[in-house]
């Protein structure tokens, strides 16, 4: 209880003293520090107290650090970039231009929104698109507020927030970008052991020699009709060089010439040369 000091009387608290206007228990009364700071040059002394005063108004920035919190960050993140924004904002502020807390509040809680902005999406999304995620959020908060209410369409929150159905559906969407499902989490209610990697199409290699093939086609068919057969068991039946002399009754290092005789001149019809000439 206050006394008025010169009817030693309960009084009524001074409105314009700095404990009346002081909206939470965590704004400690510091203006003598925040004018010594300003009048210290660069020095231990001028260090010491910046301390001092970042430490008297921590529980602040924790406090509003706590506003975001189940959010996917940890708590104590949280308050590493909260406190992060409470050095800034004792770095620059001017003891002039009002309040201390009025300048911190709007200085911390930036530091954290831009954490969230910057750090926290596992897929980059546009700040246009993250503007529509929040207002679609809220939307969707205030419209389920009651109990028993129906999950709103994105017509009812289109209609709600002013934005098109298409930006409704942006938004949504973005919802579920703010995180994103590992390749090798198991599918939901399989017992099988299957993960989301698995449910993945492999590159076919067919696809490497589509050209080689094409490019060798005519080469081919100028071959002669007995190297043709020779390089057809050899790479399409996958018979061994003796077995295709055995069958056709010559030896297997007269095959061996052979194959490597054709390929060559195969090789350099597809590259545009003919044999004798240059590229």
């Amino acid at each position: 209880m206050l006394t008025d000091m010169s009817t030693g009387r309960p009084g009524t608290p001074d409105p314009t003293s700095h404990t009346a206007r002081r909206s939470h228990d965590d704004a400690p009364e510091t203006a003598e520090q925040f004018a010594r700071l300003a009048d210290l040059d660069e020095g231990p002394e001028r260090d010491a107290v910046r301390d001092e005063l970042v430490a008297a108004w921590l529980p602040m920035a924790h406090r509003i650090a706590g506003r975001f919190r189940d959010r996917g960050e940890s708590v104590e993140d949280l308050r590493q970039v909260a406190a992060l924004g409470l050095v800034k904002a004792v770095d620059r502020y001017d003891p002039s231009r009002g309040a201390f807390e009025s300048y911190a509040v709007p200085t911390i809680t930036g530091e954290v929104k831009r954490h969230f902005r910057d750090r926290m999406w596992a897929l980059r999304v546009p700040r246009r698109v993250q503007e529509l995620r929040n207002r679609v959020r809220v939307a969707r908060r205030e419209l389920t507020q009651n109990p028993g209410s129906p999950e709103p369409t994105a017509a009812a929150i289109a209609a709600h927030t002013g934005l098109t159905e298409d930006e409704v559906a942006a938004g949504l969407e973005a919802l579920e970008s703010f995180s994103t499902l590992s390749l090798d989490a198991e599918l939901a209610g399989g017992d099988d052991g299957y993960s989301l990697a698995d449910t993945l199409g492999a590159t076919d290699t067919s696809y490497d020699v589509v050209v080689d093939r094409e490019a060798v086609k005519a080469g081919l068919r100028r071959l002669p009709e007995r190297e043709r057969a020779i390089l057809y068991m050899r790479f399409f039946e996958d018979m061994t060089q003796s077995r295709i002399a055995d069958q056709l009754g010559i030896s297997q290092m007269h095959v061996s010439r052979l194959i490597s005789r054709s390929c060559a001149r195969v090789r350099d019809e597809a590259v545009g040369r003919r044999p004798g000439g240059a590229a």
